[in-house]
């Protein structure tokens, strides 16, 4: 099969590699008939590397069509069609039964330390093959699917893989009030989808961000956007004069390791991106830092008394965090990768023929499996307004 590879720093490819089997009872393989690109793959693309093998399986936003289920799955059938979500999971353990998913215990990579297996993303989760590809292995199958009606187009159902459940957490986790305000950094896919799940939850929505398309898609479905550009990359003297001199009740920092600004952080992540993983990968573990522009941001932002909700991925081990100000601002802080199977229920509803969220034009662009070079390099490079970007094997 054709499968999107990682080849090292800003290099990926499509490769043949061998068609994923039945290796344990639980497994199914599923048809990928849509596969998406995540902000998240980026990290591995810029950042992450060390933790990377060349010829690892990107990728872990699939959907597709049951084709094959191990002697132990009950819940599937060939010819169903599913999502997947990123994360494996037993459905069954401690975890899993209080609505973690992403720290199941059953899959949990403890050499590394980290929480639930993920798809297609390092060592650090596993080194489970991903999900850009023509199939995949699903182990867990029973827990680890979503069943979707025949019928809509993919665009239907396919960001309950990562993308809605993602900014569904995001946005519980902001604990906004009840007719509050929330600000979110960052208007890349899982921003600008919390905006859009905030505001339709009766939020005033502030969106920030730099790059004008961003900027116009957000403002397009009702969102009053700060361009970053304007305000010296500091826009918390402009919310603040927005929102009666307190800042917002919320903040959710959909931006991350990777935010604009953080030069010296910028400089170290860089210089660790060109180091061989044998010695990567320890600074990395130990000494890693974050670019933390945004959560610093977030911080001084957010009102006193009020919540941050942390949906980028921050991988540094040796941040350096404002605790005077966080206790002095008595801020709530949570975080953390989302529990995809927790929300469904509650998202479900929401994917009808009305499109409340607006899943179905989502996307930015739809591209063939074998331009996920191109299209990678668009999407890192913000580019040809890349916001999102769905690939077909």
């Amino acid at each position: 099969m054709k499968a999107v590879t990682w080849q090292g720093r800003r290099n990926v490819s499509v490769d043949t590699v061998p068609d994923p089997t039945i290796q344990e009872a639980g497994d199914a393989v599923i048809r990928v008939t849509t596969t998406n690109i995540c902000g998240s793959d980026l990290h591995l693309y810029e950042v992450l590397g060390a933790f990377m093998t060349p010829g690892d399986i990107l990728g872990h936003e699939p959907m597709g069509i049951v084709e094959e289920v191990g002697s132990g799955v009950t819940k599937l059938k060939p010819g169903d069609r599913v999502v997947i979500p990123f994360q494996v999971c037993c459905g069954q353990c401690f975890m899993c039964s209080h609505g973690l998913h992403s720290q199941c215990e059953t899959t949990q990579v403890r050499e590394e330390g980290t929480g639930a297996a993920l798809f297609g993303y390092s060592k650090l989760y596993g080194s489970v093959p991903g999900g850009q590809a023509e199939y995949l292995r699903v182990p867990h199958a029973d827990a680890t699917h979503i069943k979707v009606p025949e019928g809509p187009a993919d665009d239907r159902f396919v960001y309950l893989s990562d993308v809605l459940p993602t900014a569904w957490q995001a946005v519980e986790y902001a604990e906004i009030p009840d007719g509050g305000s929330v600000t979110v950094l960052g208007l890349g896919p899982i921003g600008e989808m919390a905006a859009r799940i905030a505001a339709h939850k009766g939020a005033r929505v502030i969106g920030v961000d730099l790059v004008p398309e961003r900027l116009a898609r957000a403002a397009s479905r009702g969102i009053e956007v700060v361009d970053l550009r304007e305000v010296d990359d500091n826009p918390g003297d402009m919310i603040r004069d927005m929102t009666n001199g307190r800042g917002t009740d919320s903040v959710i920092d959909a931006v991350g390791m990777e935010a604009h600004g953080s030069p010296v952080a910028k400089l170290a992540q860089s210089v660790a991106g060109l180091l061989p993983s044998a010695i990567a990968e320890p600074f990395m573990e130990k000494a890693g830092l974050d670019r933390l522009h945004a959560l610093y941001t977030a911080i001084d932002v957010v009102r006193r008394g009020g919540a941050i909700s942390l949906s980028g991925v921050y991988g540094g081990a040796a941040d350096p965090m404002p605790m005077l100000t966080l206790f002095d601002k008595q801020i709530r802080l949570r975080m953390g990768q989302a529990n995809v199977l927790n929300w469904v229920p509650e998202i479900l509803p929401l994917l009808t023929d009305e499109d409340p969220l607006g899943v179905d034009d989502f996307a930015t662009h739809r591209l063939p499996l074998d331009d996920a070079p191109r299209a990678y390099e668009i999407f890192q490079k913000k580019q040809d307004g890349a916001i999102k970007i769905g690939l077909k094997p």
